[in-house]
């Protein structure tokens, strides 16, 4: 029949052909199999339109962090003249921090209340950036910039990867790989467009208020686009039985150690160049380069993950990766340096592109999608913190770049190793696809 009556529809059968209530269903258990039912749609223009939503978020949070090297050249002539590039680096150190640490907030508000959770957080990142237009003490620039920017951006970016997952299961990584992909364009973007306009009859205060009504359109798009899929989860705010999946541990792990070194290249590589002697103009355009790579490493592994397996390629690009940072020490001309730059951004790029695959494809149950991914960014986001600081200390105190790069180097080959590990913990064998 087309219908049942309501004494049918009450009650259900179990494994053993008993009847039971179906309000005596605990609603955690029935919260949790309800988006079973729910096939992942893995294509269509929804799908698409939330993943290119999600690329706009990235192009305005990790792509606009990636400019922040302008503005520590700038405010170190200018604004913060009388303060130490270390204090300077705090400001961006902080706005990264908080990039991944919001997560942890943003994340399991979204698996709660859906793709509107973005739209507080984005207001906030527009005028973060339009009030840096008006600083000009330090604490100001560290609150507007560092703190609120920081918070702005980690709680915009964990709900929209979150929400790009939730369409997709079979074309994932290559889903993801695109949402993240914006944020490579932005890198791109966003450091010439800046120093350009700094250095022009639009100065600082109009320079940054362009960026930010920029930001204001893309972000515009996002909020319009991104839709969460599934229904909201209402119980626990954070999963925390998570952490005793040794799975999710060394997955945090992994990425944790890759994200310890693999921003190194971002704010070493132009000094570095300087010092082998390419000009001021050339090295800064290393950063673009790098980017402009990235872009197409976080976009192409990322179909290549979905055919061979998300850990198995991840494992593969981190290996790559790791090798030629050490091989970095080697490279000490203008051509060799560029060279490093396109290599080190593709693929760079692509082990940034598959880490948010990494988390939605452990997680248990597609509702919890943006919880889990929440809780690991703000775990890794110590990597973020700690990294400079480190890769400083050991420039000051050996007056050159070979102990970072080979700090660097290892701790993504340590992460690599843990990728294998986390796949094999998960139950895979060695050469399955995974």
């Amino acid at each position: 029949m087309a219908s049942m009556t309501r004494s049918e529809s009450s009650s259900l059968k179990d494994g053993k052909g008993h009847h039971i209530n179906n309000q005596a269903i605990d609603a955690e258990t029935a919260e949790n199999k309800a988006p079973s039912n729910l096939p992942f749609p893995d294509g269509g223009f929804r799908a698409w339109m939330v993943a290119l939503g999600a690329a706009g978020v990235m192009f305005c949070t990790i792509g606009y962090v990636n400019a922040f090297g302008v503005y520590q050249d700038y405010y170190s002539t200018h604004q913060l003249s009388h303060r130490s590039p270390s204090d300077i680096s705090w400001i961006g150190s902080m706005q990264t921090f908080l990039l991944f640490a919001a997560g942890v907030v943003g994340g399991p508000l979204f698996d709660r209340y859906g793709g509107k959770v973005i739209w507080v957080p984005s207001v906030i990142l527009v005028f973060s950036v339009m009030i840096t237009s008006l600083c000009k003490e330090y604490y100001q620039f560290f609150l507007a910039q560092g703190v609120l920017g920081g918070l702005g951006m980690g709680m915009t970016m964990a709900p929209a990867l979150s929400s790009a997952a939730q369409y997709f299961q079979k074309k994932r990584a290559a889903a993801l790989g695109l949402s993240v992909a914006g944020s490579s364009l932005g890198g791109v973007v966003f450091p010439i467009a800046l120093d350009r306009m700094f250095s022009s009859s639009f100065g600082f205060a109009w320079g940054v208020r362009v960026v930010g009504f920029i930001i204001l359109g893309i972000l515009i798009f996002s909020i319009t686009t991104i839709r969460a899929r599934l229904p909201p989860r209402t119980r626990q705010f954070l999963k925390l039985n998570a952490f005793k999946s040794i799975t999710y541990d060394t997955a945090i792990a992994s990425v944790f150690f890759l994200d310890l070194g693999i921003f190194t290249p971002l704010f070493y590589l132009p000094t570095y160049g300087e010092t082998h002697k390419m000009g001021l103009r050339m090295s800064f355009y290393l950063l673009s380069i790098l980017n402009g790579c990235s872009f197409f490493g976080r976009l192409i592994p990322g179909f290549v993950a979905d055919k061979f397996g998300t850990f198995n390629t991840l494992s593969m690009l981190g290996y790559i990766t790791g090798i030629l940072t050490l091989c970095w020490i080697r490279m000490t001309t203008s051509a060799s340096i560029i060279v490093f730059a396109a290599l080190y951004g593709f693929f760079s790029g692509g082990v940034i592109g598959l880490t948010p695959a990494v988390f939605a494809n452990i997680t248990p149950n597609p509702q919890d999608i943006g919880t889990y991914m929440g809780m690991g960014m703000a775990i890794i986001s110590i990597a973020t913190l700690i990294g400079p600081p480190i890769n400083g200390a050991l420039v000051n105190a050996y007056g050159g770049f070979v102990q970072v790069q080979v700090f660097t180097g290892v701790v993504i080959l340590v992460g690599s190793t843990l990728v294998v590990i986390t796949k094999l913990v998960s139950g895979n064998t060695y050469l399955s696809k995974a």
